[in-house]
């Protein structure tokens, strides 16, 4: 098995295109596997042309090595053998976009506008570190097997086919057509459906509108991340978490109670005036009837008092203190010491 540069070891290949071969390789030093890209110019390409071909490859390959982001592959090495520069890269595993639409027929208009979203970040974080994009198709982006979005060949700085090696760098706007006609190759009708608007705006020649089709790419990709009210998924509108505090107040089974205080204790209240209510009326109506027994009480006694030899007379004072023979005024019609006679009632 050939060994590039005394360290990565090629094990199979890939892929293989007009522009080069990807092959399956391991990093000796590191012990890991890695992705290899052998770059040759086209056949029939003249030496001039050549050597300025390997010369862009190089530098947009290095320049790619502070490309940042998930929709493109990390590039660990780039070294130069038998004249050639080699790009050693991060394996990514997955299907290309060419694969799936063969395999499965058109996108749902949602996974498209996913994918139109991750290649246009892809596209985005590689302009931004100075490596423009030729050459955008389905069979250059890569669906990985983690639910990344991979544009193959960002980092090896490879030119389309037929592309001069010395053409002018693509700009921003070249990237929105691009995309846009990537668009319109992977749904199911890319004139009258939910994307239509956005696979033509992405061409349109007014930033707005290219702005608003981005937009739209980003509002069909987010559709159906929350149930609609309804729906089978969510049987209604989404609603927030409960709370710790919220929870200590569920039931059994889950039941929610009265969260707030307040309203528990206005509850309580309430459900405590309603017991107390009967009580009250019920101890009034014992109160009550004790009077009335108390009152009864004393009319009888007065009534009792009223017998024959009940009381003094003319407003006297009663005794109830027994007669003691021989004691003064005992037993007789008058009072010792000049005491008042007591005269007894018929």
């Amino acid at each position: 098995m050939t060994l590039i540069a005394g360290r990565y070891r090629l094990l199979d290949a890939l892929a293989e295109g007009a522009a080069g071969i990807v092959w399956r390789a391991r990093d000796e030093a590191l012990g890991r596997e890695v992705a290899v890209k052998e770059v040759h110019a086209p056949p029939g390409t003249p030496e001039e042309a050549e050597r300025l071909l390997y010369a862009r490859v190089e530098r947009e390959a290095r320049a790619a090595e502070a490309i940042s982001g998930p929709g493109v592959a990390a590039v660990y090495d780039v070294v130069v053998e038998r004249g050639r520069p080699w790009i050693v890269m991060e394996l990514v595993r997955g299907l290309t976009l060419a694969e799936t639409l063969e395999a499965g027929g058109p996108l749902p208009d949602r996974e498209a506008a996913r994918v139109a979203l991750g290649v246009l970040a892809a596209l985005r974080a590689a302009r931004e570190a100075g490596v423009p994009y030729r050459g955008l198709g389905p069979d250059r982006v890569l669906l990985a097997n983690d639910g990344r979005v991979v544009v193959t060949g960002v980092a090896t700085g490879t030119s389309a086919p037929g592309d001069a090696p010395d053409a002018p760098p693509p700009g921003p706007r070249e990237d929105l057509r691009s995309l846009g006609a990537l668009l319109g190759a992977v749904v199911a009708d890319p004139r009258s459906g939910p994307l239509a608007r956005a696979a033509g705006g992405l061409a349109d020649p007014d930033a707005e509108v290219r702005a608003g089709a981005v937009r739209e790419l980003e509002r069909v990709a987010g559709a159906g991340e929350r149930p609609r009210e309804g729906s089978e998924a969510g049987g209604g509108p989404e609603r927030p978490a409960a709370r710790a505090e919220d929870r200590k107040h569920d039931g059994p089974d889950g039941v929610r109670g009265g969260r707030t205080e307040d309203r528990g204790a206005r509850t309580e209240e309430r459900a405590d005036g309603e017991r107390r209510g009967p009580r009250r009326g019920a101890v009034v109506a014992a109160g009550i009837a004790g009077l009335l027994v108390i009152v009864g009480a004393l009319v009888w006694q007065a009534v009792r008092d009223e017998g024959p030899g009940a009381g003094p007379g003319g407003g006297g004072a009663s005794s109830t203190a027994p007669a003691v023979p021989g004691a003064p005024g005992a037993g007789g019609a008058g009072a010792a010491d000049g005491g008042a006679a007591a005269t007894p009632r018929s």
